[in-house]
C-alpha cells in the first residue's frame, strides 16, 4: 500500500482562488495517499478586523479570546475548509472535510506560552488517527482544519503547522509538506536546499528564522526527530522537487 503524504496549506495562501485552483492540479496528478492539513489565518484576522474585534498576535500564534475563537471555527471549519475541499474536488480529488474535532482526532490541553496568554489556543496532546485511516483506506483525501477539542469538550485553535506535524507523526507518514507563500529558508538571501536539525536550530538562535516562520519551523523540527521527511516549499515548488529539506543529519 502506497505510504501516507500530509500536505500543509499556509493560511495565507487560501483566501485566493487561483492558489487553490493551483493546488488541487498538483495533487490532482499526485496520485498519492493525502492528508491536507490547513489554517486559514489572512481569511480569520479579515473576518476579526470586519467585526471590529483586535488582531493580536504573540510569537507568531494569535491570541484567541472566546470572540476570536467563534470567528476560527466559523472561517476554518466553514468557508475556508469548504472553498478548498470543492477546489479539490473539481480537479477529481476525492476530498472530503472535517476538523480536529471530529472523530476526536486531535486532542488538546491549553496552551501555555512563555510569551504570554494566548486564551483558546491548543497544543495537540493527542492525535486519533482511526478516522483519518478509515477515510484514506476508503479513498478519501481528508481535509482537516486545524480546530480540536479538549478533554471537557472545550474547543481549541491550534497552530496548523503543529497540528500537521502532529498528525504526520501519528500516521507515520513518508514525507510532510509546507506549503506556504516562500519558497523555502533563506539564509544570506538564498533558499537553502538541505538542512539538518543542528543547522535549523542555529538559524532560529541567530534570529535568522523569526516571526511567523518560527512555528511552522519549530513543527517541522517536531516531524524531522520522529523521522519523518519534511520539506518547506511554495506552490511553484511543490511538484518541482524545490524547496528546503530538513532532514536528520
Amino acid at each position: 500500500m502506497a505510504g501516507i503524504r500530509v500536505v500543509k496549506v499556509g493560511g495565507n495562501e487560501l483566501d485566493s482562488v487561483a492558489f487553490c485552483e493551483g493546488l488541487a492540479g498538483v495533487m490532482a496528478r499526485a496520485g498519492e495517499r493525502l492528508v491536507v492539513v490547513h489554517g486559514g489565518g489572512r481569511a480569520v484576522s479579515a473576518q476579526q478586523v470586519a467585526l471590529g474585534l483586535p488582531v493580536v498576535k504573540v510569537a507568531g500564534l494569535r491570541v484567541t479570546d472566546a470572540a476570536a475563537l467563534a470567528v476560527v471555527v466559523g472561517v476554518l471549519c466553514g468557508n475556508t475548509n469548504k472553498m478548498l475541499v470543492a477546489a479539490l474536488r473539481g480537479r477529481g480529488v476525492n476530498a472530503v472535510g472535517l476538523s480536529g474535532v471530529d472523530g476526536g482526532i486531535l486532542h488538546c490541553k491549553q496552551l501555555h506560552h512563555p510569551a504570554g496568554d494566548l486564551g483558546f489556543v491548543g497544543a495537540v496532546e493527542r492525535v486519533d488517527a482511526h478516522l483519518l485511516h478509515v477515510l484514506l483506506d476508503a479513498g478519501f483525501t481528508p481535509v482537516l482544519a486545524s480546530v480540536g477539542a479538549g478533554a471537557a469538550g472545550t474547543l481549541y485553535n491550534i497552530n496548523a503547522d503543529a497540528a500537521a506535524a502532529a498528525v504526520a507523526v501519528a500516521l507515520q507518514a513518508e514525507q510532510l509538506e509546507f506549503v506556504t507563500d516562500v519558497a523555502g529558508i533563506v539564509d544570506g538571501q538564498r533558499v537553502q536546499a538541505r538542512l539538518n536539525i543542528s543547522q535549523v536550530e542555529q538559524l532560529v538562535s541567530d534570529g535568522v528564522i523569526r516571526d511567523g516562520m518560527l512555528p511552522k519551523v519549530q513543527a517541522a523540527l517536531q516531524a524531522a526527530r520522529a523521522a519523518v521527511a519534511v520539506r518547506i516549499v511554495d506552490l511553484a515548488g511543490l511538484e518541482s522537487g524545490a524547496g528546503t529539506i530538513i532532514s536528520v543529519g
